[in-house]
């Protein structure tokens, strides 16, 4: 399988945090995302003796305008392919690094720390990897605009409002809901939401993770009390394939939140648990 390179605005970022000296932390978004929704996270942890480092998708462009004008831009990108390309800029690091993931960046972030690449791992809100069975109606309503059409595979499917607001922005006040669309959502790659939803009838999936590494690191599961899109149920089945590894793995419900936990207002409380657990482990 091909691997994407690492652009040169991810090279510039890889050179300041070798750089530094400090310990590094790489941020994965997930779909319908771009890596600019993690800069209030990386300003934070920056301030907490940490370089930050928040790559892109392959292809990803620079803002979320240039996204909804290219769409195509998003369309045919798997798991696998999105995952080599992180595993080649955190090969470019001077230091195994931690590594924080939402969504499908949950997903992404799982398989990276089951290649032994990260020290530490928090992942929010995971998209389920294969062999996690747990498959919630509400999980079922969020896809469904992209499974929906066999066809979407190959494309990329932008959310509509109240698609964004089931998935997303459930518990948030509506007037914060319309602004988080206004910023943020830019067309989603098919592809891994099929990949995800037939993982557990292929063998050979792009969403299974190594769950027994012994490098894999502490990990820690974050998830969102009321999120539709990924439920207690399928955050918490992740949590019991990955409780069997040597390391360390912890899990935490933040009551009253939905998927958009790592986006909007109530952002700061997410990034201190988060936080607080990678400093418990900090090299």
């Amino acid at each position: 399988m091909p691997v994407s390179p690492p652009t040169d605005r991810e090279l510039d970022e890889v050179k300041r945090a070798n750089a530094s000296g400090k310990p590094v932390v790489v941020f994965v978004h997930g779909l319908w995302l771009l890596a600019g929704s993690w800069d209030p996270w990386r300003e934070l942890f920056e301030e907490n003796g940490y370089a930050t480092i928040a790559p892109g998708w392959p292809d990803d462009p620079d803002t979320v305008e240039e996204g909804r004008a290219h769409p195509e831009a998003f369309a045919g990108k798997g798991v696998q392919t999105i995952t080599n390309h992180y595993a080649e800029v955190i090969n470019a690091l001077a230091a195994k690094p931690a590594v924080v993931g939402h969504s499908f960046g949950g997903l992404i972030t799982q398989k990276l720390a089951g290649m032994g690449l990260a020290f530490a791992s928090v992942a929010i809100d995971p998209a389920p990897a294969r062999g996690v069975l747990a498959l919630p109606l509400s999980a079922l309503k969020s896809g469904a605009p992209v499974l929906s059409n066999p066809a979407n595979r190959s494309r990329s499917v932008m959310l509509t409002y109240e698609q964004w607001r089931f998935a997303f922005t459930n518990q948030v006040e509506e007037s914060e809901a319309k602004s988080l669309y206004e910023k943020f959502p830019v067309p989603g790659a098919g592809l891994p939401l099929f990949q995800a939803a037939f993982a557990n009838f292929s063998p050979s999936t792009e969403t299974a993770v190594d769950r027994k590494n012994r490098y894999r690191g502490p990990m820690k599961f974050i998830s969102g009390e009321k999120d539709h899109t990924v439920p207690w149920a399928i955050t918490n089945a992740s949590y019991k394939k990955q409780k069997g590894n040597d390391s360390p793995t912890e899990i935490e419900e933040i009551p009253g939140r939905g998927h958009s936990l790592v986006i909007d207002s109530g952002w700061p409380e997410v990034a201190q648990s988060t936080l607080a657990f990678l400093g418990a482990h900090r090299p």
